[in-house]
């Protein structure tokens, strides 16, 4: 009786100490696999930066562009306009000139 006692005793102590050893070795599976998410979210936010300051770079330079074709656009309706201008004087001068031309 005191030997099947003993082998209970040694039965349940081998089962505490696996069932220590399996929480322990899942505990340290758990922090392995935390560090390496905490690792990999950190690798998207770094890229999620890097993406986000893409963007405003390109939207600054879209802004840019558009600035440029504002002026630009401006540019040409002021160049239009003195061109009309000169048009309309150099047709003015045609008309004085042909009023004062004997021969028309």
């Amino acid at each position: 009786m005191r030997e099947g006692m003993e082998i209970i005793i040694v039965i349940a102590v081998v089962v505490v100490i696996v069932a220590i050893v399996t929480l322990v070795v899942a505990k340290r599976r758990r922090t392995v696999r935390d560090e390496r998410h905490r690792q990999e979210a950190q690798e998207q936010r770094d890229l999620a930066k890097v993406s986000a300051l893409e963007a405003d770079r390109r939207g600054a330079e879209a802004e840019e562009r558009a600035a440029r074709a504002k002026r630009e656009s401006i540019a040409a309706e002021q160049q239009k306009l003195a061109a009309a201008s000169h048009r309309g004087a150099a047709d003015d001068l045609n008309a004085k000139a042909d009023d004062l031309d004997p021969d028309i």
